[in-house]
């Protein structure tokens, strides 16, 4: 592990030398083999950091290489779908989650290469780090932090930043 990787521990979320809090999944955290669409858990291992999103209309641009989200933009959950587990765009014949959502929850997005770029189907969709619902609540699978927290941590991601999730 280095400074600047994300880990996550029972305290919080660790990076360059802060503690933040952060919730998991409601499934709790399980080994990569036993992760399935829909059980709530957040995955264990290590995760590059893939993307950022966010909501120019709510946001300036948290870093130089974040893409906004847009009216459309949505993300596909349906394992049926040629699509899973990638960004598509409204309207869409297949499940998928809205990435612009009237809460802020979304406002900010960074994006885990868990089951991507090419997904195998019921292994589990998008895993992000985004801003929680409020403290201690827990997520689909995701990791969610405080919008302060997001906001500070953004901007100094770097290529080399990982996600860690011990198993």
């Amino acid at each position: 592990m280095k400074p600047a990787d994300l880990v996550v521990t029972p305290m919080g979320l660790r990076f360059l030398g802060r503690r933040f809090p952060c919730t998991i999944g409601r499934g709790g955290i399980v080994p990569p083999g036993q992760k399935r669409e829909g059980d709530g858990a957040t995955p264990a291992g290590v995760h590059r950091l893939v993307g950022m999103l966010y909501r120019p209309d709510r946001l300036l641009r948290p870093a130089d290489w974040a893409l906004p989200i847009g009216p459309s933009d949505l993300w596909s959950d349906d394992p049926e779908d040629p699509d899973y587990n990638l960004m598509v765009r409204a309207p869409h014949g297949y499940r998928h989650e809205r990435l612009r959502r009237a809460d802020p929850m979304y406002d900010l997005v960074i994006l885990t290469d868990w089951n991507w770029p090419h997904a195998e189907p019921g292994k589990g969709s998008a895993i992000f780090l985004h801003q929680w619902r409020r403290p201690g609540a827990p997520t689909a699978g995701c990791i969610a932090l405080p919008r302060r927290a997001l906001l500070w941590i953004a901007p100094r991601i770097t290529h080399q930043t990982r996600l860690i999730v011990p198993g």
